[in-house]
């Protein structure tokens, strides 16, 4: 088996009005399935998200980062979202680990990372040589 990609999977209190918010982002709106509507996938570019309206009685707590979204160019991704109005909850920051990158926290507050690889790798942000996982 080999890995194709991954899509987190986030868990929201109001659908429409959160495909209403990651519109905001950029993200275009994939499907929304469902009747009422419980499920929809968000796409901006090579990324997807899924939102799934909440089945338990509370949301669940994220502690830090529900999902972290590489960009080419993390200072215009953020003026964009400035611009449009989007809460900022972390300016961007170089970082330790070689990103530049800034949060921005949803309607139901999952924090969300845009960050840029400052030393990008050949098989893309974030990773190196691939190890074991064929």
């Amino acid at each position: 088996m080999k890995t194709q990609r991954a899509m987190p999977v986030l868990q929201v209190s109001d659908l429409l009005a959160s495909v209403d918010f990651y519109n905001r982002l950029g993200f275009a709106t994939g499907g929304i399935w469902g009747e009422p509507e419980t499920f929809a996938i968000m796409q901006r570019g090579s990324v997807s998200l899924a939102l799934q309206l909440l089945r338990a009685e509370k949301m669940p707590v994220n502690t830090h980062w529900a999902a972290y979204i590489y960009v080419d160019n993390a200072r215009a991704v953020h003026e964009e979202f400035r611009t449009a109005g989007i809460e900022i909850v972390r300016p961007p920051e170089e970082t330790y680990y070689g990103c530049l990158d800034f949060d921005v926290a949803d309607l139901d507050g999952h924090l969300l990372a845009f960050g840029q690889d400052l030393e990008p790798q050949p098989h893309g942000p974030g990773l190196g040589a691939e190890k074991g996982n064929g």
